[in-house]
């Protein structure tokens, strides 16, 4: 297959939830049907530019068709929506299967790959299909679920990018570059504690974040980048349950001084982190979704400015108690009602409304991403169960993968293995890559996590660890303190490659920057548990 970037063959709209109708060439670049006209020019970044416009009925979907073979054999990989939950692979072809963001295909295993892809922030939600004579880009430029209602304006649908290189983590990484023109990274290593895994929201209070706070501080024994110490769900009223705001005030009769938190924290040589839900609230406001519950709470609408004066708002308030690390949970289920395991064709199911239906889905969560990112200043941000693919250049860090667990092994296998496999390509162009937690708990086997711990510090990616003081032992400790100072070093020079991916969902043979190769045993004495967990 070609890398030549081409104006499509054809070009096919969707004013409704209906068939695609084909456009008709009005010129070179230019396709109309009815209202609705479809542009697409080079740009000179070598980039194919996709706008359109459309009459008062709106526009739905925008799909454009290029007539192309893929070898014989080839494999197939696609991104996620937001989140991987498991399900990143390598697969031969699969005409209807969804590949959100960009679409790699490698012309034999371990042989020259090519990638298409779109440029970080679109203003549709975007994917491709690949079958035996083509591939199709599915521009979702919808608000909500309903046909977007730009009026005069033009859409800035997409700009199309490719790549190619010998090897299909080559072409991985160049593609990457490629679609993320500038990004914006941590300005040092992130390495942090989180105690989810071993608390659960549950039964922990000031005590014993800053037990978590001092156990971090002496594995990282001196190091001059300091390591983080997140407080995670449970701080505030209803917490382990992902509970919704209002977030200015913390648990009563634990979390009474969120700002006297913060400087514990940072007395300990820790600097102080935070998660929070932005788009959920326990009460209806001004910037909910009439007459939608999610979760026991209302829903905040992004597409409101009173919504994204919340946000604002909110994130200004931690940032002033101190907190240098904000982590924001769960604002693309609040917004479309699901998670995106599986890569479903749509996010959002026909019919869910949004109040500005003048603007798409993605542009709507881009002046999320960028109200989080102008609130923020220097603060740094993770986003978790964010698009990732829209919010690079405005945030540092991406939970790139579902969540590892500090109850069950196989879990952190399919979730955090899978995850930083098929995203580490993503670390360090689009933003940094977070592959969730490392888990020391007694419920869990630790040869299996200090495996899982060695690989994420070797990598460079953003190391966080959930220790519960139950399963500390002389060797836990060890391990720990040698990856924390490892991850706090920037990982090994150079990072590490997976080597099987294309064979595997939990690749075990790595290979490092500086050439070694590493093995790694992911499987319990019974191998992995069926589907689901």
């Amino acid at each position: 297959m070609t890398a030549q970037l081409s104006l499509p063959d054809s070009v096919h709209v969707m004013t409704h939830d209906t068939a695609p109708r084909t456009a008709r060439a009005a010129a070179a670049g230019e396709w109309h049907t009815g209202q609705v006209r479809v542009r697409a020019s080079h740009d000179t970044d070598g980039g194919l530019a996709v706008t359109a416009t459309a009459g008062p009925d709106g526009l739905s979907h925008i799909a454009l068709r290029w007539r192309l073979t893929p070898a014989p054999g080839a494999l197939v990989l696609g991104d996620a929506w937001e989140r991987g939950y498991g399900d990143l692979q390598w697969r031969t072809l699969q005409p209807e299967r969804a590949l959100p963001w960009y679409a790699l295909v490698s012309d034999a295993p371990g042989g020259s790959t090519t990638g298409w892809g779109v440029r970080t922030r679109a203003g549709a939600l975007c994917s491709w299909t690949v079958d035996e004579s083509g591939i199709t880009l599915w521009l979702d430029v919808r608000s909500g679920g309903l046909p977007v209602l730009p009026g005069e304006r033009e859409l800035r649908a997409a700009t199309v990018v490719t790549a190619r290189a010998a090897t299909p983590y080559a072409a991985h990484a160049a593609l990457c570059a490629r679609m993320s023109p500038d990004p914006l990274l941590p300005a040092t290593p992130v390495v942090g504690s989180n105690n989810w895994y071993y608390a659960y929201g549950r039964d922990f209070g000031p005590d014993a974040v800053l037990r978590d706070a001092r156990t971090l501080v002496a594995y990282a024994d001196g190091h001059p980048v300091q390591p983080y110490c997140v407080i995670d769900d449970g701080w505030t009223e209803g917490g382990g349950s992902a509970p919704g705001g209002p977030w200015d005030v913390g648990l009563p009769g634990l979390f009474d001084d969120m700002a006297g938190m913060a400087a514990s924290i940072k007395a300990t040589g820790a600097r102080p982190g935070l998660w929070f839900r932005p788009l959920l609230s326990r009460t209806p406001t001004r910037a909910t979704r009439p007459g939608v519950m999610r979760d026991g709470g209302h829903p905040l609408d992004p597409s409101l400015p009173a919504a994204l004066e919340t946000v604002a708002e909110d994130i200004t308030r931690f940032r002033g108690w101190g907190y240098e690390l904000i982590k924001h949970d769960f604002s693309t289920y609040d917004v479309f009602g699901r998670f995106a395991g599986d890569a479903p064709a749509v996010l959002a199911e026909p019919g869910l409304a949004l109040a500005d239906r003048g603007r798409t889905s993605a542009e709507i969560l881009v002046d999320l991403y960028r109200t989080v990112a102008e609130a923020a200043g220097d603060t740094l941000i993770i986003g978790c169960n964010t698009i990732g693919h829209l919010s690079a250049g405005l945030v540092q860090v991406q939970r790139a993968g579902d969540d590892t667990s500090g109850k069950d092994w196989e879990r952190t296998r399919r979730m955090g293995v899978n995850t930083l496999a098929f995203r580490l390509a993503h670390h360090g162009n689009l933003y940094a890559v977070d592959a969730d937690c490392v888990p020391c708990t007694p419920a869990t086997d630790w040869e299996l996590n200090r495996q899982f711990l060695d690989l994420v510090a070797r990598s460079g990616t953003a190391l966080f660890v959930s220790v519960d003081p139950a399963a500390r032992t002389d060797r836990t400790d060890a391990d720990l303190a040698a990856a924390v100072r490892l991850a706090l070093d920037g990982g090994t020079p150079g990072g590490v490659e997976p080597l099987d991916w294309q064979s595997t969902t939990a690749p075990r043979h790595w290979r490092t920057g500086e050439g070694e190769e590493l093995a790694y045993d992911w499987s319990q004495r019974w191998g992995a548990t069926p589907l689901p967990v």
